[in-house]
């Protein structure tokens, strides 16, 4: 066993394969990205990053800023009403209650009308599909809403995108009795045609991996179908209410850490298969990196893996949402999930002087793009050791934050969305208002941010 592995964190769930590999399923676990994180960070405590210099003495500026926007936004009295960062909101752009508006028309639909649980599953239905979508769609793609005219980008376009793609029975095969839903065969038999369609892609709306984005939810319809004991026969995401439900008995509380087993076991085998592996067991959203093998003296490849597991995670936060608001249920070690290392939270830490980039490091980035940005690879050393510091320095910022706070208590969830992924955008939108784009750039490919 790798010499870094608390064998105390791993979770013996029947859910994970009882045949896999230790080191596998620590690196799977949520206790991992913290635990390599924070061994990046002590490497950044002692100027022994590889690529990034950390400047301390910005953070006090970095928790006024994002606290001053907190502040701005929900001050003074309507703290309590921030959301958990999570995907309901982004549906909502604009001012528009469109969840809203389409729950009600459910409620209202048939005899009887749609129940709670069944409105639940429709919203995790939505929710997950519209998740793996978003990834970076890039500075230039927006979508127009039919009907209104209104003009969206980025994550909110993409919400909006999905929203109305899943309203018009797009990721189902089962068309008949119109009821908006996702399952496997659905998903199975996207096309990329019918993607690039319903984002309104062309040559002058050019969208980030869009091939990438159809191929992924091609092999989340082959995932569903291939575990069924969770998601029927039909392969619905939506019945993870139903199996939550089960695990969670009379109990008002349901685990984090069953939740995350299950969504491992189902996404690990959809994602692109020439990224990491370890013991040719492919562990996702999950790289080597440098800082990692200079601070350990394990001759162990395994031991010098980053784990992020960043989509995954902001499903978990999104799909949170409909069991609190719906169903009234309430979560148990949701302290596990980390923040999300993508490029808002991060860009917020080189704009704000937190992080700067080595001068090697910044001019290979700038050689590579041709511009005034630097770009690398969403794999490249670089973008992994910027990531490991991200989780490290919100994990920091949080706790600044809550001390300006006056007594106000913020959850991390909470903290990510009014705080620092809104700051990062505003600081972007700021410093680079014709691309709104972060100070780094990231070659993705619709998969990972």
């Amino acid at each position: 066993m790798s010499s870094l592995i608390n064998p105390s964190t791993i979770r013996n769930s029947n859910i994970l394969e009882v045949n896999m590999d230790s080191q596998v399923k620590y690196l799977l676990s949520l206790q991992a990205v913290r635990d390599r994180a924070k061994i990046v960070g002590e490497a950044a405590e002692a100027g022994n990053l590889t690529h990034f210099d950390l400047h301390k003495d910005k953070l006090d500026d970095a928790a006024d800023f994002v606290t001053s926007v907190i502040k701005r936004d929900f001050g003074p009295d309507k703290f309590d009403t921030i959301p958990p960062h999570g995907r309901w909101q982004h549906f909502e752009v604009g001012g528009v209650p469109r969840v809203a508006d389409m729950t009600r028309a459910w409620k209202e639909e048939g005899e009887g009308g749609c129940d709670d649980v069944e409105l639940s599953r429709r919203l995790i239905d939505l929710f997950f599909v519209s998740v793996l979508l978003d990834a970076g769609a890039g500075d230039h793609w927006r979508f127009v809403e039919p009907g209104s005219g209104r003009t969206y980008e980025r994550s909110e376009g993409i919400a909006v995108v999905s929203l109305y793609m899943f309203k018009a029975l797009a990721f189902t095969a089962e068309k008949e009795g119109g009821i908006p839903k996702v399952d496997g065969k659905g998903l199975e038999q996207l096309t990329t045609e019918a993607l690039t369609a319903g984002f309104q892609v062309s040559d002058s709306n050019p969208m980030l991996g869009v091939e990438s984005r159809a191929g992924l939810l091609r092999s989340l319809g082959k995932s569903l179908l291939a575990h069924s004991d969770v998601f029927g026969a039909e392969g619905r995401p939506g019945n993870l209410v139903d199996h939550m439900l089960k695990t969670a008995g009379d109990s008002s509380k349901l685990d984090i850490l069953i939740f995350w087993d299950v969504l491992q076991t189902l996404l690990i085998p959809i994602w692109p298969q020439d990224r990491t592996t370890v013991n040719g067991f492919p562990i996702g959203d999950a790289w080597p990196l440098s800082t990692l093998q200079k601070q350990s003296k394990s001759t162990d490849s395994a031991d010098h893996i980053q784990p992020f597991h960043k989509l995954t995670q902001w499903l978990t936060y999104s799909l949170m949402v409909p069991f609190q608001r719906v169903l009234g249920k309430q979560w148990v070690n949701a302290e596990s999930l980390t923040a999300l290392p993508e490029y808002r939270n991060g860009g917020l830490f080189v704009d704000l002087g937190v992080l700067s980039l080595k001068k090697e490091t910044l001019d290979r980035g700038l050689e590579v793009s041709g511009q005034s940005l630097p770009l690398f690879d969403a794999g490249d050393d670089a973008i992994v050791e910027w990531r490991a510091m991200t989780l490290v320095l919100i994990d920091i910022l949080y706790k600044k934050i809550l001390e300006r706070m006056e007594g106000v208590s913020l959850s991390m969830a909470q903290v990510l969305e009014a705080g620092t992924w809104k700051s990062g955008r505003e600081v972007a939108a700021q410093r680079r208002p014709e691309t709104k784009s972060s100070p780094i750039i990231i070659k993705s490919d619709g998969t990972v941010f």
